[in-house]
């Protein structure tokens, strides 16, 4: 299964809609581009694959494997980039301005529904991480 993640990038953050297939799941936020620099940039363009991963705080959420220059970056919720996130990136259901959304724990268990049922069937998860112009 691939995921595609089409961003937005902004100075105070990158708005992204996130794809299976041609059907939209979720919104996303994360933090600026900022060459890559550990938790305090989003991550490079490109494919990554998809792991499962519960913690304490966050409980279930995504792990990206093989970020280049990076290690730990989750997919996990979060309403504000700035704020809450150091390199990750956030499910939201509404954006509300540039990385600021709402609803991020209900588009996180959306997002966990349909990677789950791909990972029970021994299925890699991939996403894919482009640039575009929002709609």
């Amino acid at each position: 299964m691939q995921l595609t993640l089409l961003r937005t990038y902004g100075e105070n953050g990158v708005n992204g809609i996130l794809y299976l297939h041609d059907q939209q799941i979720c919104y996303t936020l994360e933090l600026p581009w900022k060459n890559n620099q550990r938790q305090i940039s989003c991550i490079p363009e490109g494919s990554y694959l998809l792991r499962k991963r519960y913690s304490l705080r966050f409980e279930w959420h995504l792990h990206l494997q093989h970020v280049p220059g990076r290690s730990m970056i989750l997919i996990h919720p979060a309403n504000h980039a700035m704020k809450e996130l150091q390199g990750c990136i956030a499910p939201v259901s509404i954006i509300t301005g540039e990385g600021t959304g709402l609803g991020s724990v209900k588009a996180m268990q959306r997002l966990l529904a349909i990677t789950d049922s791909a990972m029970r069937a021994d299925k890699s998860c991939l996403l894919r991480i482009e640039s575009t112009s929002l709609p």
